[in-house]
């Protein structure tokens, strides 16, 4: 089964303009692009037929193609990433079976999480799109409410029910716990991972739907899905170990840098 991995990337961001070519310095004092370093995430990914970076933007495409990067321009008319995809996929004439949407703000992702994205929805026939989730620990939890504590937009969460179809996704943290954890204590917040696969039906179907009410609250594209009875399967990845952050906002290039410090990471 054929997949194609997209990296949709925007220079034009409202919370982070330029975000994907903001360098970020690595354990031994590599410093790359975030969209190189999203880039060599999903090289290293085992299945993967084609990485291509999607981009309405020339400076984007300019240092993609610099470090060796295959880009597709796609239109400014985008309005998420997964629009961004779909554009990319109809560009390449649809010939793949799974499209794995990367983000570019996620250079930690581990290779074993999309492999596992991509398990979930092969072993799934009747979903369209899935997507990774992590359960916290105290430490990530604690990072997350600390982040909507001094008002900042930080990871999303999930809920999901036991046939693990998403109930809501949410940049608040749900569920509610009043409970308090140690740094590596399990937690019951599972952390959405930015990742998204999906069969091209479902992809090609998305740009065609109105943006709805949740979707324009929470700012989460994977809930225009929901919002049109569409189920989003959470695929349940394990760290092993490792640290993960997406890069939200100018404050989270520090915290990303010391995660790849502390994990040896280059």
């Amino acid at each position: 089964m054929s997949v194609l991995i997209a990296i949709p990337a925007r220079y034009a961001s409202s919370r982070y303009p330029g975000k994907p070519l903001v360098p970020l310095t690595g354990a031994k004092g590599a410093t790359m692009t975030l969209i190189e370093r999203s880039w060599r995430a999903a090289m290293s990914v085992s299945g993967a037929d084609r990485v291509v970076v999607a981009t309405d933007d020339d400076r984007i495409r300019q240092v993609s193609e610099g470090f060796g990067a295959e880009v597709v321009m796609t239109s400014e008319s985008c309005r998420n990433g997964t629009e961004r995809c779909a554009e990319t996929l109809a560009k390449l004439n649809g010939r793949y079976e799974i499209v794995v949407n990367l983000q570019g703000d996620a250079p930690l992702t581990p290779h074993w999480f999309i492999e596992d994205l991509i398990s979930g929805l092969r072993a799934a026939p009747q979903a369209g799109v899935a997507t990774p989730v992590l359960r916290c620990d105290g430490d990530a939890l604690n990072g997350l409410l600390n982040d909507r504590k001094h008002g900042r937009v930080g990871g999303t969460t999930a809920v999901f029910g036991n046939d693990k179809s998403a109930l809501y996704f949410s940049k608040e943290v749900i569920p509610f716990t009043s409970e308090t954890y140690d740094s590596s204590d399990d937690t019951p917040v599972f952390h959405h991972v930015g990742v998204y696969a999906y069969r091209p039906d479902a992809l090609a179907a998305y740009p065609n739907w109105h943006i709805g009410p949740l979707e324009t609250l929470e700012g989460l594209e994977q809930l225009r899905f929901m919002e049109n009875g569409r189920k989003v399967l959470c695929v349940e990845v394990e760290a092993k170990g490792r640290q993960f952050w997406e890069l939200n906002n100018p404050q989270d290039v520090s915290k990303i840098e010391e995660m790849m410090a502390a994990m040896g990471l280059e």
